[in-house]
């Protein structure tokens, strides 16, 4: 399918000052933090009879003077902190080493040219250039860096026409969600003068003179990253013309949460619309573009997921479903007669999770995980003649997309040890070849990524990834960093980290386990860890740091446990649920007040993940019984905690941290710091800057490693 519409696979008044700590505390095993006093005020909710307490509750309006004063003062104590451990700057020297090399995405092509995006190694932002041929001369086409001297305005392509000629793309300042889609003429590089507004969660799915494409609403003053964003909305935009004059393709008036998005076919016969009511389950509906006729339901309700391949012709399209079949499966469907009984199965469901398929060069393209790894399989649009993709080794590969008449495609291939690779694969002969490979100042081949499985509280098999140099001791004294998702069927499998580099050359451990609630295995492995059954996924997370204590990897004073988003509430309900657990706790922007989480911006998108407080007296008890907000309890040590955010997250909006921070420096007993880090002009993560990432990355390493008491190698006199 042409130009997906990209689906979402997503406070405070300081009442004292804070004393930055002094060069002598800094030689001490422990500091000593005066954090800023937090005012409570009496505010109450009352859940199906249940009263409960959100004294914190005046920290969510992120406007407020108060709350802008609190941050201030609470990043200060931070900063105070993290300037005192004394190999703080000689681990991000070694990190900037290390990450200064160029990198490169793979190639995409539109008529006889080639984009790709690169960075020399240390720009804020990768630039996309763009080539005539894949022998031509690359030529910068967009540089956000010129754009924005801070760094901080992310740009990404988002739809080719038809014909080639233009390309729109999307701008996003800040790290937030919204953005602005403008166009671009390609051959001459020319900027259009459109401009559209109020973008969220979209592409830009090109027909005839213009694109289809989705936004909210323009929101009230103030509240552009705190407010309930509804109403969200596909139309069509014609190039030339000012927003105002778009046309409304679909709106839902009667369900104003719904997020709507889709795309083109190919061959631009048909638009696939899906309607999400959150982030699990959307229905499909298609609209023939000839006709310019009604919307027509080919799978209806919320509870399955089926998205589109490939139109055939004729009204016979290719659908990736999981419709009778969790680990998913691929179907032909009339749309001119779609009942079930109508189906053609072309690719079986099996064992493993089929998690993409994709189409190039008039091939269709299988991407499977087997126990978290990828495996591609290559077909013809019938299901016949399959051929695996022989990739280098175990890890994760994506790509092989392009248009019918395309004989060159690309993907990439990384592992915990392999660096992002790109490669050409011939369509005609089924060859790879390698195109472009990093070179990084380290020698992979000093460690070791394995597989193993172990046992959760219910005795349910996980599998978790580990590595490590060679030849490590395993004499639980090894500093070890536990990260983790569990949930949105999202699935974590191995990849390269530069900044991982940094725990790796100091002896230390990572590890990352395969959660429920993920989408590793499946459906059926996605619904064991949500909804009622979400604290399967924090009983998961605490037996694999068990397993990692009794195989002698480390131990509960080594130990940091860490999670970003749905991972950070997966660090936050540990934390709360086992103190003991771990030394340190890295919750980043995380979702830790879950009673008001659909209050939110895009929150209430979660709700088919987590509940709500506010549906059933089930609901809510499950979700205030894991809340981690609400579970921390006066006068408990707690492990040595750095939560982190943003001022620009309008995904999770940092008063979750906000909140959790302070009410964790109420109740906290004992002299582990409990810190609260918050990143000015970030935002969820996507589009950070690289010189905010080197930041973010050498403090998060000199936190674990002084509180686990763990030597650094690079440490200077």
């Amino acid at each position: 399918m042409k130009n997906f519409l990209l689906i979402f696979s997503a406070l405070f008044i300081l009442a004292g000052c804070a004393e930055k700590t002094t060069g002598e505390a800094a030689k001490n095993p422990t500091m000593t933090l005066d954090y800023p006093e937090t005012k409570k005020v009496d505010t109450t909710d009352t859940y199906f009879g249940t009263v409960v307490k959100d004294e914190y509750r005046w920290l969510e309006d992120d406007n407020a003077d108060d709350t802008k004063a609190w941050v201030k003062a609470q990043n200060e104590v931070t900063f105070g902190y993290l300037e005192n451990i004394p190999y703080r700057d000689a681990i991000r020297d070694r990190y900037e080493e290390i990450f200064n090399y160029p990198k490169l995405s793979s190639p995409f092509k539109a008529g006889d040219y080639y984009f790709f995006y690169k960075n020399d190694g240390l720009q804020n932002q990768s630039v996309i250039y763009v080539q005539k041929g894949l022998d031509g001369e690359p030529e910068v086409f967009i540089d956000p860096n010129a754009i924005n001297a801070e760094g901080t305005t992310s740009i990404n392509l988002i739809g080719i026409s038809d014909d080639n000629k233009y390309v729109a793309y999307a701008r996003s300042d800040g790290g937030s969600d919204w953005s602005k889609i403008y166009v671009k003429e390609i051959a001459t590089k020319r900027e259009l003068e459109d401009e559209l507004n109020w973008v969220k969660f979209s592409g830009a799915a090109w027909y005839n003179d213009g694109f289809f494409y989705s936004r909210y609403p323009a929101p009230a003053k103030g509240e552009e990253l705190s407010g309930n964003n509804q109403y969200h909305s596909v139309y069509y935009h014609k190039l030339g013309d000012d927003q105002s004059e778009d046309k409304l393709i679909y709106r839902d008036d009667e369900n104003p949460n719904i997020y709507h998005f889709g795309g083109t076919t190919e061959d631009e016969k048909y638009f696939i619309l899906y309607k999400q009511p959150g982030t699990d389950g959307f229905a499909t509906y298609v609209k023939d573009l000839d006709k310019d006729g009604d919307f027509q339901e080919l799978f209806g309700g919320y509870t399955n997921k089926t998205s589109a391949v490939k139109h055939l012709g004729g009204g016979k399209m290719l659908f990736l479903t999981n419709i009778d079949a969790p680990n998913y499966r691929l179907i032909e469907v009339d749309v001119n007669n779609p009942a079930k009984e109508n189906w053609k199965e072309i690719i079986p469901e099996t064992d493993n999770l089929l998690q993409s398929v994709s189409t190039g060069g008039g091939q269709l393209f299988a991407d499977y995980l087997e126990k978290a790894t990828t495996r591609i399989y290559r077909y013809n649009y019938d299901g016949t003649d399959k051929r695996a993709i022989e990739l280098p080794g175990l890890g994760s590969a994506g790509g092989f997309g392009g248009k019918e008449e395309d004989k060159m495609l690309f993907y990439s291939f990384t592992s915990f040890t392999y660096p992002n690779t790109i490669f050409k694969y011939n369509v005609e002969t089924g060859k790879s070849e390698q195109f472009y490979k990093a070179e990084l100042k380290y020698n992979p081949e000093d460690y070791v990524e394995k597989q193993v499985t172990y046992n959760s509280k219910d005795g349910t098999p996980v599998t978790m990834f580990i590595v490590h140099k060679k030849g490590l001791e395993m004499n639980g004294q090894n500093p070890t960093y536990l990260y983790a998702y569990g949930g949105f069927n999202v699935s974590l499998s191995p990849s390269f980290s530069t900044s991982r580099l940094v725990l790796l050359e100091n002896g230390g451990v990572f590890a990352m386990p395969n959660l429920r609630g993920g989408g590793e295995y499946g459906e059926e492995w996605h619904q064991g860890g949500m909804l009622l059954k979400k604290q399967n996924v924090f009983d998961d997370f605490i037996a694999a740091a068990e397993y990692l204590k009794k195989e002698g990897y480390t131990s509960a004073e080594k130990l940091a446990i860490a999670g970003g988003s749905n991972g950070g509430l997966l660090v936050g309900a540990t934390m709360a649920q086992r103190p003991d657990l771990a030394a340190v706790a890295f919750p980043a922007v995380g979702v830790m007040d879950m009673l008001r989480y659909h209050k939110f911006t895009v929150g209430k998108g979660w709700i088919p993940e987590y509940g709500s407080s506010e549906a059933t007296e089930a609901d809510f008890k499950n979700l205030y019984g894991y809340s981690p907000l609400h579970n921390l309890k006066e006068g408990t040590e707690y492990p040595a905690t750095m939560v982190t955010t943003a001022d620009h997250d309008d995904r999770v909006v940092p008063a979750h941290s906000f909140k959790f921070a302070a009410k964790l420096q109420e109740v906290h007993a004992g002299e582990n710091p409990v810190l609260i880090r918050v990143a000015v002009d970030a935002g969820h993560g996507a589009g950070k800057p690289v010189s905010m990432i080197l930041d973010e990355e050498a403090d998060r390493w000199a936190f674990m490693f002084w509180n686990t008491n763990s030597p650094v190698k690079y440490e200077k006199d």
